[in-house]
């Protein structure tokens, strides 16, 4: 009788086991939570590139695989570096190791004018100078601005003269011709 027990009770440890165990090994493991998309801060230096080149305000970016890039900011803004730089809302290129090249949507003030940033880019190996290329022309600013990440300044006196404004804003206004003024005739 004892060899009996013990044959009924491995019967029914097998049958409630079989299907313990056989939901332990369909059932699926638990995924790893996949890991944070990285910021845009976090990827410029893995290109070689200061982390500072754009404000804090960015909300979020887009990268393909060609390097292809879209950052999308809060609102436009500018930030004082050795010249007055202005950030679109949306600005776009193609991100490559130690450059930002076919640039849209940064620009520099100097004076009166404002003019488009086409490249941003560093000396590889790295020296301590990031160039702006601005149309033919490269601006070389040191990097130690850029080594921070920068708030925005006051948006509304940078709106008055570029990214939204026009030289008629700027420029104080002319007075209007006046028509009634006689001409001076030689004979």
């Amino acid at each position: 009788m004892a060899f009996n027990s013990r044959f009924l009770l491995g019967i029914l440890i097998f049958f409630i086991l079989t299907p313990f165990t056989i939901s332990l090994i369909l059932s699926p493991s638990p995924q790893p939570e996949p890991k944070p998309k990285p910021t845009l801060y976090d990827i410029l230096p893995v290109y070689g590139l200061p982390r500072g080149i754009f404000p804090d305000t960015v909300e979020s970016y887009n990268l393909d695989k060609d390097g292809n890039f879209e950052v999308f900011l809060k609102a436009p803004c500018y930030l004082e570096f050795e010249y007055l730089v202005y950030y679109a809302e949306k600005i776009s290129g193609k991100l490559g190791i130690g450059s930002i090249r076919e640039l849209k949507g940064i620009e520099v003030k100097r004076f009166f004018f404002c003019f488009n940033v086409n490249e941003i880019r560093v000396d590889l190996p790295p020296t301590d100078s990031v160039y702006f290329q601005i149309g033919f022309v490269n601006k070389k600013l040191d990097m130690y601005q850029f080594e921070t990440i920068h708030s925005c300044m006051n948006n509304e006196i940078w709106l008055r003269s570029c990214g939204g404004g026009s030289l008629r804003q700027v420029l104080p206004q002319l007075p209007a011709p006046v028509d009634d003024m006689q001409m001076l005739t030689t004979e």
